[in-house]
């Protein structure tokens, strides 16, 4: 019997009964769902049409659904169809074999019906949904629920289960056949359920209470969804293209796409297309897929990057009615060089309480962002609610891809048509801290938590590391310096150029030493925190062996701040956390772990009784690497944009005073799982800012690193549900680059807030100047600078032996320069992509008066 038939045979059994469906409402019910496993080639996917929980637990073997793992709760959604009203019937044919091993009422398989999530969105059903269970369990009993058939059917033959429930009455049904029109061998009717109890997502279910047990679980054919109470919406597949991200970076365009896990696909792979004037799409890149990442990568040279252009990413797919194409579209905008001010969406910290983050989305259009900046943990081991899977590398990356896709599927259409700049951080690689020691292989024989993390290095396999890099970063500029570390772990950090402003993308953990294994024995370090009350770091500034980014890192940004082509007219770096631990913890506490417990403050509530934090999580340790950082980065006067801290904070940094270097924008958690909070005692404070928050103002952080706070966004009650999205101080940031006007405005938003009427939070907007970056205090003041016959030329101010003090680009064609010590300088002038350079010697006596005059 072909599949046509079968589904007439659905639609006419449930007009079987005067209280249940009329066959002619099923037939006039637009597009019913019927399964296409048949048509596939064997994968390890279950279809467009499909979300399984978990991602490696289904695939389609021999043209049928297969569940690989016998677990508890495992299900796979239908994406296309749900119940949103009366009446409906759904079929499947179970091979039931591998239950009737068990003869375990415990084991179950069948259907969720009527499945809701936390919030109104489909796809919050198909992750963290709930619902009624029915179909046959291991003795062969038909269940609703908690109620089972006193008949038992065979389970050594597929046996087809059906499910309908009827117009105008609230009673599901259960029957259990040998064939599609054989006779009925089991019903069981359940009529105590109440009005919604139906209404929802559909999903087939196989659940093994005992996770132990050998071989598949249940594999499924020929699933028909129908009925006058069933609502299709067909646009509502996911995959194979799940998404794409791109960059462009001086005339390079390099675009992943991430698909689904159809590598086992014989001969498939990837297209990219533009669009042209014409209308015609035009094919630019082809790519094949990489097996453990399943991205496509593509690079096109001589990128146009004044023009916005439609994409196409294409794929096809045999099938068996033939090839089937599946495309992914997107636009590649132009950019905005200096026509406008460059706006940045910025994020970090995606736990999944607010999945699939609809709200997130919505606000963040209404801002019109040129780009977006997503710094790290894009995901968590909780991320789907099934923790992680280390058995296999393969398994692993399944496992990965799962929560990956889920970070896709709420986000993408945020990075489909501006370009994206992605850090993995340390959840992303399945750490809760990590303290990289240069690519390391740390040692889980003691443990996979903090026995392994405090050695230092990374727990996963390197391949398994590469792949997270793969399809996180893969799109981005070329790597600086692309040597791998330790074990074959390749890199990523770049320089992306956008919009006339140049971002420093930094890989702030990976060459990170651990605490443990450079800290003095008795500092007793768990996890990163100091378990010694009598130990005081401070004393332990200047470490030798301590290392923070990196010697490589350092000459990355030794050459990245002296380098203005492009041109570029603003310097940023953007890294996985900021260089200060801007937190606080109880007094009592010997850790951060306290903190997902405390309670939360109501609003103008000021908590007393904390103690600045001496988290090695955070940049702020080692201290005198961190002064190395700073100090490098003010000769560009560069703002410095971190995430990972679920503490939104604006921040300027000093080295030898306060207030002598440069700006940090720490963004707030799209979902906070850590609410950290910014509550000094009032003792701490060196200096109040005016008119600030008590908690604003000079302060010395836990390591003794000087800091001036300026805003911090502090977890309050709210009132608002759920509680733990909105009480958690969970949003995004925005932050504008104006190179016309030299100023950096930093917004703050919740992320339950419409920007377009709402209200940032306590301490936003801010707005800083370019020159604020270097916070040095002058000595004195070179000769006016004139320059003459180039548009905005850079100046570089060195000290007469060469070493750089400072490079800027000017807006204009005059500039009045600081110099911040004594002595002759050099001044050099020029143009690097167009003219070369000019330079002259200035000393001391000539400072202040004059002017020197460079004519191109």
């Amino acid at each position: 019997m072909d599949r046509r038939e079968s589904l007439k045979l659905l639609l006419l059994a449930a007009a079987g009964s005067s209280r249940l469906l009329e066959a002619r409402d099923l037939s006039a019910q637009e597009s019913p769902f019927v399964s296409r496993w048949h048509e596939w080639p064997d994968m390890r996917w279950a279809g467009p049409d499909h979300w399984g929980n978990r991602l490696q637990d289904w695939g389609v073997r021999d043209g049928m659904l297969e569940c690989r793992t016998p677990a508890p709760r495992r299900t796979l959604h239908c994406l296309t169809h749900r119940v949103t009203g009366e009446g409906f019937a759904t079929r499947v044919t179970l091979d039931s074999r591998q239950l009737e091993e068990t003869g375990d009422r415990a084991v179950r398989a069948g259907f969720r019906v009527g499945v809701k999530g936390r919030f109104e969105d489909y796809r919050s059903a198909a992750v963290h949904g709930t619902g009624l269970d029915v179909g046959v369990d291991g003795t062969g009993s038909l269940f609703i629920g908690d109620q089972r058939s006193s008949t038992a059917v065979p389970l050594s033959a597929p046996i087809h289960l059906q499910v309908r429930s009827s117009v105008g009455d609230r009673s599901l049904e259960v029957t259990a056949r040998a064939s599609d029109d054989g006779p009925v061998l089991a019903r069981l009717v359940r009529d105590d359920l109440a009005s919604g109890d139906l209404l929802g997502n559909l999903a087939l279910l196989s659940h093994y209470e005992d996770a132990g047990t050998a071989g598949h679980a249940a594999r499924f054919a020929d699933w028909s969804i129908a009925g006058p109470g069933v609502s299709a919406d067909l646009a509502a597949t996911f995959g194979p293209i799940m998404f794409a991200q791109y960059t462009v970076h001086r005339g390079t365009l390099k675009l992943t796409a991430q698909l689904a896990p159809i590598e086992m696909i014989p001969d498939v792979r990837a297209v990219l297309e533009v669009r042209r004037d014409t209308g015609a799409w035009d094919p630019v890149g082809d790519a094949g897929i990489d097996p453990l990442s399943r991205t496509a990568r593509f690079r096109v040279e001589g990128w146009n990057p004044g023009d916005a252009v439609e994409y196409r990413v294409r794929i096809s797919a045999p099938s068996a009615p033939g090839l089937s194409e599946h495309p992914y579209t997107g636009t590649v905008a132009a950019d905005p060089g200096r026509r406008r001010p460059l706006k940045t969406a910025v994020f970090s910290c995606n736990a999944d309480h607010g999945f699939p983050d609809g709200e997130v989305v919505r606000y963040v259009d209404a801002h019109d962002a040129d780009m977006a900046l997503f710094l790290g943990d894009q995901f968590y081991e909780g991320s789907g609610g099934f923790g992680i899977q280390t058995d296999s590398v393969e398994e692993a990356a399944l496992d990965m891809l799962h929560k990956w896709y889920m970070f896709g599927w709420s986000y993408r259409e945020i990075f489909r048509r501006i370009p994206a700049a992605f850090i993995p951080d340390d959840h992303d690689v399945y750490h809760g801290n990590i303290w990289g020691e240069g690519g390391a292989a740390a040692p889980t024989e003691e443990g996979w938590g903090a026995a392994a993390q405090d050695r230092g290095g990374y727990k996963m396999p390197a391949v398994w590391v590469n792949a997270v890099q793969t399809a996180q970063t893969s799109h981005l500029p070329d790597p600086y310096d692309p040597t791998p570390v330790d074990q074959g772990i390749g890199v990523y950090y770049t320089r992306w150029d956008y919009g006339g402003v140049s971002f420093a993308i930094l890989e702030d953990r990976k060459f990170k030493s651990a605490p443990a294994n450079v800290l003095p024995e008795d500092a007793q370090v768990f996890n990163g925190w100091i378990q010694n009350p009598d130990f005081d770091v401070r004393e332990h500034r200047d470490l030798p062996d301590a290392s923070l980014l990196g010697d490589r890192q350092m000459a990355f940004l030794e050459d990245w701040a002296q380098d203005w082509s492009g041109p570029s007219y603003m310097k940023v770096v953007l890294s996985q956390t900021n260089f200060a631990a801007v937190h606080t913890i109880p007094e009592e506490a010997m850790s951060g772990a306290v903190l997902p417990g405390l309670p939360v403050p109501e609003p103008g509530r000021y908590v007393t009784g904390d103690k600045l934090a001496v988290d090695m999580d955070s940049n702020g340790w080692p201290q005198a690497r961190r002064d190395e950082v700073l100090r490098l980065l003010r000769r560009c006067a560069a703002f410095h944009i971190a995430g990972d801290q679920h503490l939104a904070t604006v921040v300027r940094h000093g080295i030898d005073d306060f207030g002598d270097a440069g700006y940090s924008f720490t963004g707030p958690a799209l979902n906070n799982i850590w609410p950290r909070r910014w509550w000094p005692p009032e003792a701490a404070r060196e200096a109040p800012l005016d008119d600030g928050p008590a908690y604003t103002g000079d302060y010395f952080d836990g390591f003794g690193n000087r800091i001036t706070v300026f805003a911090a966004a502090n977890p309050r009650a709210t009132g608002l549900e759920p509680s733990i999205i909105r009480d958690r101080v969970t949003g995004y940031g925005i932050v504008t680059f104006d190179t016309m006007q030299e100023q950096i405005g930093i917004e703050c938003w919740p992320r339950h807030v419409d920007p377009t009427v709402g209200r940032q939070y306590e301490g936003w907007p801010l707005v800083v100047d370019r020159a604020s970056g270097d916070g040095r205090t002058p000595v004195g003041f070179l000769p006016l600078i004139r320059v003459s016959g180039v548009d905005d030329p850079v100046v570089e101010v060195r000290t007469a032996q060469g070493r750089l003090v400072y490079a800027r680009r000017m807006v204009g064609s005059e500039l009045r320069a600081p110099v911040f010590a004594s002595g002759t300088h050099v001044v050099r002038v020029g143009d690097p992509d167009r003219y070369p350079w000019q330079e002259r010697r200035v000393s001391e006596e000539e400072w202040g008066t004059g002017t020197i005059d460079f004519d191109f």
